[in-house]
């Protein structure tokens, strides 16, 4: 690949587009990712517009603070609307507003949806089934507002599966992923992340 100007890739939403629980910063999902497109032929950087806490409200305010910077922007969000109770309903409208604000810039997008949380380890066993289901509820409703904006929606399946049954998965917190776990979700999110950038570059 010629000589360019990096690709500039954001991460949006969560906790866990920010790393948190992660021991090394080269373990979260910001410089995994870059250098996934490093690797691949993709010089890139990125900035990290999430906050630990984040519900998809919190969006339309990131967005609006990466401006037009962003060529390519992952964001991962639905934990925090999970454990705080947010009707599906105004969540996806929430999320739905902020992808078609940030592909109104210009950038590709690529969605991490809500988590399984039954797979976290301090969820009580009764409680489990009432958390998968409320988890592929809102996922389900996320990948439709996805699609309807044209952006990309990672499969995290196979991740919760190894988080399901790997202890190690985990950060000392039992919530949030450990270095080894943000390397299996980032594997996931990396091929979408790839194909957005080359979009991004093609249209450059």
């Amino acid at each position: 690949m010629p000589d360019t100007a990096p690709l500039r890739l954001a991460l949006l939403g969560d906790s866990l587009a920010a790393g948190v629980g992660a021991a090394d910063a080269r373990d979260t999902p910001g410089p995994l990712l870059t250098a996934d497109l490093v690797a691949a032929g993709i010089p890139a950087e990125h900035r990290v517009f999430a906050v630990s806490g984040a519900r998809s409200t919190a969006l339309a305010g990131q967005v609006a603070a990466a401006g037009t910077w962003p060529q390519v922007a992952v964001v991962v969000v639905g934990a925090n609307d999970l454990t705080h109770a947010v009707p599906v309903a105004q969540a996806v409208a929430e999320l739905a507003a902020a992808l078609s604000a940030l592909r109104a810039t210009g950038a590709e997008a690529v969605l991490v949806p809500a988590p399984d949380l039954s797979v976290v380890a301090h969820v009580p066993p009764a409680l489990r089934e009432f958390a998968r289901t409320a988890s592929a509820q809102l996922r389900t409703a996320q990948t439709r507002a996805a699609a309807a904006a044209g952006v990309a929606v990672a499969d995290t399946s196979a991740a919760a599966a190894v988080f399901a049954r790997d202890p190690s998965m985990f950060s000392p917190d039992r919530f949030h992923p450990s270095a080894a776990g943000y390397r299996v979700i980032a594997a996931d999110v990396a091929p979408l992340v790839r194909a957005a950038a080359r979009t991004a570059l093609g249209a450059a």
